[in-house]
């Protein structure tokens, strides 16, 4: 059975892959990327990481390099257009130019959002659906669209940016992107986190303001509730436009399926249209650390044509 690298780069880490064609991840590990506050541009540091993973393999006996990656992804050059400048010195980072002459092998290169939801169609919660909105919240929200068994790219691959379409245009709060109100300001984590400790220092993440709430506080409730009615409305939206049949959220509070995923559903389902909402599902994504690398390799798949689209 041929085999890929699979490579998922966030702005922390790079997790490293060796996934077969049926999506089965066979060995992987992981490494900093942010060690020494990026002194060390990150493509350097993911060479140099990808290098020491193959020592122990032939990566002649690999048929590619699937790629996935953090920020706004041209993925017909395979280089980085943009991070909203999060990442130094990760803007213009050529990945593809830089795998391909290292290891000789072809590579493509994907946003990292988009890798998830492709993972998740071949061997994970979405498989055997064609029209899907997939959402990654963490510290912004990202964004994947499958329509019609394809993978909504646009003219450069930088479609489904889904965290900077402005929710809150006219008088929303500053994004690091340079706008006001966009929805990741609102919907992602760490906006959550920033509510949560302008009200009480202790609740200093999501696991400590969750503990909160299972513990009876009203506050934190109201807070939990606010946040899910801000990912609501904004998915209420995209349902409009896309018209899918399931909602895919991952990022770690996606395991939050009582707090977070049973009432967002509710929420959205009476949010749209009642004949958007028929047949509609939402559910956490399944595979978790693993949905970037598995979908970076099926990414590749679909490139270059070994299999057909779901």
């Amino acid at each position: 059975m041929k085999q890929y690298l699979g490579v998922d780069i966030g702005g922390t880490a790079v997790k490293l892959g060796i996934v077969d064609a049926s999506g089965t991840v066979l060995h992987r590990t992981e490494q900093s990327v942010s060690f020494d506050g990026y002194q060390t541009p990150i493509l350097t540091t993911v060479q140099q990481a990808c290098r020491s993973f193959l020592k122990d393999f032939d990566p002649t006996q690999l048929s590619g390099i699937g790629v996935s990656a953090t920020g706004q992804i041209d993925s017909i050059q395979g280089v980085v257009a943009g991070t909203c400048g999060s990442l130094p010195g990760w803007t213009g980072s050529p990945i593809r130019a830089a795998l391909q002459e290292q290891f000789s092998l072809p590579v493509t290169v994907a946003n990292d959002a988009n890798c998830m939801l492709l993972g998740e169609v071949w061997v994970g919660a979405a498989q055997g659906y064609t029209d899907v909105i997939g959402i990654t919240l963490g510290t912004g929200v990202g964004g994947g669209i499958l329509t019609g068994g394809r993978l909504l790219s646009g003219a450069r691959g930088l479609a489904g940016e889904i965290g900077h379409f402005r929710l809150h245009a006219v008088d929303g709060i500053p994004c690091t992107c340079g706008a006001h109100g966009c929805w990741e300001s609102y919907a992602a984590t760490t906006a959550l986190v920033r509510h949560a400790k302008a009200q009480d220092p202790a609740w200093c993440d999501g696991r400590t303001l969750f503990a909160a709430i299972e513990q009876g506080n009203p506050h934190a409730k109201q807070l939990l509730d606010a946040w899910i009615d801000e990912i609501a409305q904004g998915l209420s939206g995209l349902v409009h436009i896309f018209n899918p049949q399931l909602i895919l959220v991952g990022g770690g509070v996606s395991a939050q399926q009582e707090l977070l995923i049973a009432p967002l559903a509710e929420k959205v389902t009476a949010s749209v249209m009642p004949a958007f909402a028929q047949g509609l599902q939402l559910r956490a994504a399944a595979l978790k650390n693993d949905a970037g690398l598995v979908g970076a390799v099926y990414h590749f798949i679909q490139e270059t044509g070994a299999v057909p689209c779901p």
